[in-house]
């Protein structure tokens, strides 16, 4: 059998969102004040839920845990991009473009279970409300985020073990902004069929497996919800799971656009728009969805406003 001579790579380069010095300071700015929102938010969303005893329950402990993963993985992302836009050289090592890929796949694959979580636990919420504190208990909730990080970890662990695995003798040059796996089968030199076959099974458990979750938890909360006799009541759940639903919509069609379309269909352009979606705005706008869109949590942060203000008027009185 010949020996096939490969050249060993230490290095990539990322072509990044834009090739003109212009576009690229401006995309800077954007970029720059979309992640200090996300970091923001975020964290300021896990703070108001741990300050405010009214929002220790299951629901707003997910939210929570979501928030904790969109920082994790934005901030897995966006930094490096940020640097690159100002930079001539984009390179990124071989260990550091795998270590990225294996940490956003993972944060990634967790968010899409916990969305499927928080799903079900607005289900015992609504059908068995009598069973919900039981149901929902905090040590099930534990293992429930523990589950979902463990998962992740697992699902990338497979994910970037195969893909880091391949040959690449093409080019060192990914066209995209950060390591996906997409775009790193193009510069592979083997034949890359089976492995975006099990790129795609992998995505589609996932994905589509959180998906059946959510839809079936939310088809018997709409039958819950019709059999309701008081309209306040039928108003106070669907307002408690309109965000969740808007947050699902927006995650789940760009990511689903991603990873689940045929390779033949793969474009650049296209690629690189969703991706900056779900990997750079989702995560900022999932707080303000929350927020803006809940009682609870506007009442709450009214009441964290509130207690730095008194303090503060005592102080200019004394």
């Amino acid at each position: 059998m010949a020996r096939k001579n490969y050249t060993l790579l230490t290095e990539f380069i990322l072509l990044g969102l834009a090739d003109t010095p212009e576009l690229q300071i401006l995309l800077f700015l954007l970029f720059a004040v979309i992640y200090t929102l996300t970091v923001l938010g975020n964290v300021g969303m896990i703070l108001l839920i741990r300050m405010e005893p009214r929002l220790h329950t299951p629901m707003y402990f997910f939210l929570a845990h979501l928030s904790f993963m969109d920082v994790c993985y934005s901030s897995t992302i966006t930094p490096k991009m940020l640097a690159d836009l100002l930079s001539e050289k984009k390179t990124i090592s071989f260990a550091g473009c795998f270590l990225q890929m294996y940490f956003f796949i993972a944060f990634a694959t967790a968010e899409c279970i916990t969305f499927g979580l928080m799903a079900y636990d607005r289900y015992v919420a609504i059908c068995n409300p009598l069973s919900y504190s039981l149901i929902m208990s905090r040590t099930v909730c534990l293992k429930m985020a523990a589950g979902s990080f463990t998962a992740g970890m697992l699902n990338s662990m497979v994910h970037t073990g195969y893909i880091s695995s391949l040959p690449f003798c093409r080019s060192m040059v990914i066209h995209h902004f950060f390591c996906d796996s997409p775009p790193l089968f193009k510069l592979s030199c083997s034949d890359t069929q089976l492995n975006e076959s099990i790129s795609s099974t992998l995505a589609g458990v996932n994905m589509v497996g959180t998906l059946l979750v959510i839809l079936t938890s939310y088809c018997c909360i709409l039958f819950s919800i019709f059999r309701m006799h008081s309209g306040e009541g039928r108003r106070k759940a669907f307002s408690t799971c309109a965000s969740h639903l808007t947050a699902i919509i927006l995650f789940y069609s760009t990511s689903i656009y991603t990873y689940l379309r045929p390779s033949s269909s793969y474009s650049l352009s296209q690629d690189q728009v969703a991706s900056v979606f779900y990997t750079v705005v989702i995560p900022m706008l999932n707080p303000l969805i929350y927020s803006l869109r809940n009682k609870e949590v506007k009442k709450a942060l009214w009441n964290a406003i509130s207690r730095t203000r008194i303090p503060s008027r005592l102080r200019l009185l004394c």
